[in-house]
């Protein structure tokens, strides 16, 4: 049976109002049109300026209009973006499982604090260059420089003496 079906059968397909609300707000907000309507609505605004004479009421009207939407805009997709993060994980998690010889300390690795994560990844970094891989993911570039910057600054730090 493919696993879609199978996890609807299973009850997984029901997903609760908020979740179904958010995921569409979130994704008609990222459209291009929405962009236009925002754009529109500032320019509609602007232009009416004149007419309102720039009062205080005209000002309030976009800057409340914008808090609002800012806020609740917040929440939606904060939302979705948590739903996304966990299912990556989630199907990250059942790849590590799946391997013949797995190696289960990557799982739940969002867990960890960032001291056991630096550790983690100076080990991947040692396992895949034993295997011959050189792994030149900007990511890794990055934070590697990231711990060494920080190690040079704590270690001058160290070795100032304090006044």
């Amino acid at each position: 049976m493919p696993r879609k079906k199978q996890n609807e059968d299973q009850g997984a397909g029901q997903v609760s109002f908020f979740t179904r609300f958010s995921q569409v707000v979130s994704t008609y907000a990222g459209k291009p049109v929405s962009f236009a309507l925002a754009c529109l609505i500032v320019v509609v605004w602007a232009a009416t300026g004149p007419v309102f004479q720039y009062s205080d009421t005209w000002q309030l009207v976009i800057n409340t209009g914008t808090t609002i939407v800012t806020f609740l805009m917040v929440f939606l997709i904060q939302n979705t973006q948590n739903r996304d993060t966990r299912a990556l994980h989630l199907k990250l998690d059942e790849l590590i499982v799946s391997l013949k010889e797995p190696s289960d300390e990557f799982v739940d690795l969002e867990e960890m604090d960032e001291d056991e994560m630096q550790r983690m990844h100076d080990k991947l970094i040692k396992r895949a260059k034993a295997q011959g891989h050189q792994l030149t993911h900007s990511d890794f570039k990055e934070a590697e420089s990231e711990v060494k910057g920080t190690a040079k600054k704590k270690s001058a730090a160290k070795k100032k003496p304090s006044s």
